[in-house]
């Protein structure tokens, strides 16, 4: 069964000891080297995370603008965009800009966000709740702004229509065919991941998984991706419908993967509670390649997935990711997912 892969980074940056990505202009820089190197091994994705207030990645069009510039073949995507930072207007002239440069290659997921250090970032953003809002319906509805944004659908009047009392007719610019398919929205959840099929967006499930009924997480999201494929296909919708899953693998060829890896084999889900929730996470995959791919081809959820993307350890750096590339497509290679 062919599967995309793709590598899902944070881009976390430190001046501490023994990091060799120290600063935000480093984690920039390195993350286009690190978009290069994985297409040169023959990945199909460099993916981020977006974070504000941290030291990660927190403005995400430049830096996938860059990757795409020195790219031709490459997805380049986010997991996800927080809209409640986002004016969905905005942000679709700076998707439809990216996707331009990147020839159609933009993967862009979006949802609600997550957990975050500031207490009021989206006040200091300038994105208050109204009273008796809830970030759930308002950033649905910033989405569903975004989404006719960049089918385009006209959004603004223009003077002549104004004055003669009609309705939007200026779509914004710059507008870029085949983007509406390749949005996906971030379910942390069963019912949202529904909800994602029943909108017609990709799904991009969540790295944990909210309202964990004690089954290992790769069955419960196993059971997400083949609920939210029901609810889209019940819709009628004819485009898109991709399902995506994170894992953290690391094939060990190597004694610096060892010295790096080498103690993380053998744990199980992590459990925990989050938003009100016990929430579920996967385990790490790590040991020789046919372990690792032993592992991958035991999990349910990699199974029904249509792109399998892969935690990054950025601040080890780019040589080092390099060749935890190589290792990967070696994986998927041996399980039947590329030639």
């Amino acid at each position: 069964m062919t599967k995309k892969i793709g590598f899902l980074s944070f881009g976390h940056h430190r001046d501490v000891t023994g990091s060799l990505v120290r600063t935000a202009g480093d984690a920039l820089r390195d993350h286009v080297d690190l978009a290069v190197a994985a297409e040169a091994a023959g990945m199909d994705g460099a993916w981020l995370r977006v974070h504000h207030f941290d030291h990660s990645l927190g403005a995400p069009f430049p830096l996938l603008a860059a990757m795409a510039a020195r790219t031709s073949r490459i997805d380049v995507g986010t997991g996800v965009v927080d809209l409640r930072y986002e004016n969905p207007l905005y942000m679709a002239e700076e998707a439809g800009a990216t996707d331009l440069i990147s020839a159609g290659r933009l993967q862009l997921g979006i949802s609600r966000g997550s957990p975050e250090p500031a207490a009021d970032g989206q006040a200091a953003f300038g994105y208050p709740l109204g009273e008796g809002e809830d970030w759930a319906r308002v950033t649905r509805e910033r989405a569903d702004l975004f989404r006719r944004a960049i089918a385009g659908q006209p959004v603004a009047r223009s003077h002549r229509a104004l004055a003669a009392g009609h309705g939007p007719d200026l779509p914004i610019q710059p507008l870029s065919p085949g983007l509406p398919d390749r949005i996906w929205w971030g379910a942390a959840s069963r019912p949202t991941g529904v909800w994602a099929g029943e909108e017609g967006y990709n799904l991009l499930s969540s790295t944990l998984l909210l309202a964990d009924d004690g089954r290992p997480f790769h069955i419960q999201q196993a059971d997400q991706v083949r609920d939210y494929r029901t609810a889209f296909a019940a819709a009628g919708h004819t485009t898109g419908g991709r399902a995506a899953v994170t894992r953290s693998a690391f094939p060990i060829t190597t004694a610096q993967d060892r010295q790096y890896f080498g103690l993380e084999r053998g744990g199980g889900d992590g459990v925990g509670f989050l938003d009100g929730h016990t929430a579920r996470s996967g385990p790490t995959f790590a040991g020789p390649p046919e372990q690792v791919a032993d592992d991958l081809r035991a999990d349910e959820a990699v199974q029904e997935a249509d792109y399998v993307l892969f935690a990054l350890p950025s601040m080890l750096g780019v040589d080092y990711n390099a060749h935890l590339f190589e290792n990967l497509v070696a994986v998927a290679r041996e399980l039947g997912w590329k030639e």
